[in-house]
């Protein structure tokens, strides 16, 4: 275990920055959550990045907004801007459940405590900044901010809200994962002390923009409070820009005043994404916190991301939307060399707990031809069905598992990241292929496991599933046939863990009726199940607000009152005593008395 000095952790205090000799910081970051000196915690990604260009950098974790504002006066004004953070999830998610209740605990606060954050923090802590600086230029960035940079649909408060820019009076905002831009923007700042509105992956506010013939112009927020369809519209335009390797800049007005988002950096490059992982973290809460757990950094502190963004483009999710479809890796000699890391850390026993990304088995997956990949616009490379210049070759994947196991003092990698079973189970044209493939799959089951393998079908209704961006659910049948044969074969006692969401927009109550029966036919009874809850900027929230597929324009059917979304949700449940007397009543209710008898047999 190495020793670390209070020096080591960027400061979060006037005695921390004295320690350091400084007199002046250059930037202040502030953020939601606990600070966690770890690649997996945004903030501290950003402050170890502006350190690597030399500047004096501060973290502000968790102020306290209700007070004297003291901890936002603390540090004084930075010499180049102050940084917000609302943390690693939306503000509301972190806050909330499903059902708009308060949840009990926070996962990213020491010991869990659930009262240590606002409200959608991006915009609290920018207004307190700018009463009391308001001179000195705010930038937001992170998950939030990111997620609601153009007008979205607010499920807490139900209604369509405004660019996040607009409400909390910031003056830049950074969106997806945001290290070249914010050091790019420290770069100009240093030179000149205007905000610059030219920097790629940056959205700002101005009163008016000069139009290019290549700008998408969406529909004005006051257009969209008018007609759902006209949001539902914009989406499409914001998804597909937001997933596309060169795209357009996107205007949208909002009263007097125009949101510009400029396009995104294309993919870092391995290298890039190697120096981020690859930057002086101590991989430990600071030290302030003496000892308090902190569920979310508990949860991954044996853990190890190989790559970041997804091409699965589920209808659901927002990692395409902040990282990217395309797949960026880290090299093989910066994974182990943060797995030896790993190794030191207090209490370690031996066992990764995950060796993964935003989906495992996507490791060094990209087009065939680039050429194909600049030109392409759809959310997903994988539906409806595999693109033909996907890559989907497991040997890269296959090779870091092998590594990483080799390493003395590791008695095991388990991946704890969901697996796409869809690229399991797809035939290439070459050979070779499949047979890594088939070797990644015996690999993953016979010594990855940790008793339980976490995959997502989501549904069994083909339909459903088809507005999920899912595949068929006959997919997760097959692969539990070998899930369940390569088991057999090694004599384990291992778990296939499947998730699944009732209320997504297409899904009816005899969809789910048909979930409870199939599930029953496979002996699964139902643990990792939630409600779907709409998050902005996915296409399944702006189809559940606005009635229409943001694609098609077509109506679509979401369960939408409490009533109805219990009446799904309980399908899960079948199995329980206490749940039978309403699923009977509710089947004979919709017409499908035929299900009752599937489920419990003949009364």
């Amino acid at each position: 275990m190495k020793d670390y000095r209070l020096t080591d952790w960027l400061p979060t205090t006037k005695k921390e920055v004295e320690l350091r000799g400084w007199d002046e910081l250059d930037v202040i970051l502030f953020s939601g959550d606990a600070y966690v000196d770890h690649p997996s915690f945004g903030p501290a990604v950003i402050g170890r990045i502006l350190e690597a260009q030399g500047l004096k950098v501060a973290i502000v974790p968790q102020p306290n907004w209700r007070d004297d504002l003291r901890d936002f006066k603390k540090l004084g004004r930075p010499r180049l801007f102050f940084g917000i953070s609302a943390g690693c999830m939306d503000s509301m998610v972190n806050k909330y459940t499903a059902n708009k209740r308060l949840r009990s605990e926070d996962a990213y606060t020491p010991d869990g405590r659930p009262d240590m954050r606002p409200e959608y923090p991006s915009i609290v802590y920018s207004q307190i900044l700018k009463k009391l600086y308001p001179d000195v230029p705010v930038v937001l960035g992170g998950i939030e901010a990111s997620m609601r940079r153009l007008s979205h649909y607010d499920y807490w408060q139900d209604k369509i809200q405004k660019s996040i820019l607009c409400d909390s009076g910031a003056d830049l905002l950074i969106y997806g994962m945001g290290e070249k831009p914010i050091a790019e923007l420290c770069k100009r700042l240093a030179i000149n002390s205007e905000i610059p509105h030219d920097i790629p992956q940056t959205a700002y506010v101005c009163k008016e923009a000069e139009q290019k013939e290549e700008d998408i112009v969406l529909y004005s927020h006051e257009e969209c409070l008018r007609d759902k369809k006209k949001q539902a519209a914009n989406f499409r335009h914001i998804e597909e820009e937001s997933n596309k390797y060169e795209a357009a800049r996107i205007l949208q007005s909002t009263g007097q005043q125009i949101v510009v988002v400029n396009p995104p950096y294309p993919p870092m490059t391995q290298e890039e994404l190697d120096r981020s992982f690859d930057l002086p973290y101590t991989r430990l809460p600071h030290p302030k916190y003496k000892g308090k757990r902190i569920p979310a950094y508990d949860m991954i502190k044996f853990s190890v991301n190989i790559h970041r963004g997804c091409f699965g483009g589920c209808a659901f999710c927002t990692i395409s939307a902040h990282q990217g479809k395309f797949i960026v890796s880290r090299s093989k000699e910066s994974i182990l060399k943060e797995v030896k890391e790993v190794m030191q850390l207090p209490d370690f026993k031996g066992y990764l707990s995950d060796l993964g990304g935003p989906s495992a088995n996507m490791y060094q997956m990209k087009g065939k031809d680039d050429t194909i990949c600049r030109k392409c616009k759809r959310p997903s490379c994988i539906h409806p069905k595999i693109c033909p210049n996907l890559n989907t070759d497991h040997r890269p994947l296959l090779d870091i598992y092998y590594a990483v196991d080799a390493l003395p003092g590791i008695k095991k990698s388990f991946i704890g990241s969901g697996v796409r079973y869809d690229l399991l189970l797809h035939q290439s044209k070459d050979p070779v292929v499949n047979r890594s493939t088939a070797e990644y799959t015996r690999e993953l089951i016979e010594k990855h496991v940790s008793g339980r393998l976490k995959v997502a079908p989501e549904h069994t209704s083909d339909r459903v599933l088809n507005i999920m961006r899912k595949p068929s659910f006959n997919q997760f049948g097959e692969f539990k046939k070998i899930f369940d044969r390569i088991n057999a074969e090694k004599n384990l006692r291992q778990q296939l863990i499947p998730y699944f969401i009732s209320s997504h927009p297409g899904c009816k109550e005899e969809d789910m009726a048909e979930l409870a029966v199939i599930t029953k036919r496979l002996d699964f009874h139902l643990e990792q199940v939630q409600d779907f809850t709409p998050t902005p900027m996915t296409v399944a929230t702006e189809a559940w607000y606005t009635g229409f597929h943001p694609y098609t324009l077509e109506p679509i059917f979401s369960a939408r009152t409490a009533r109805e979304k219990l009446a799904q949700r309980q399908f899960f449940f079948w199995y329980k005593p206490e749940e039978r007397k309403n699923i009977i009543n509710e089947l004979r209710r919709i017409g499908r008395s035929d299900l009752i008898e599937k489920l419990y047999g003949k009364r």
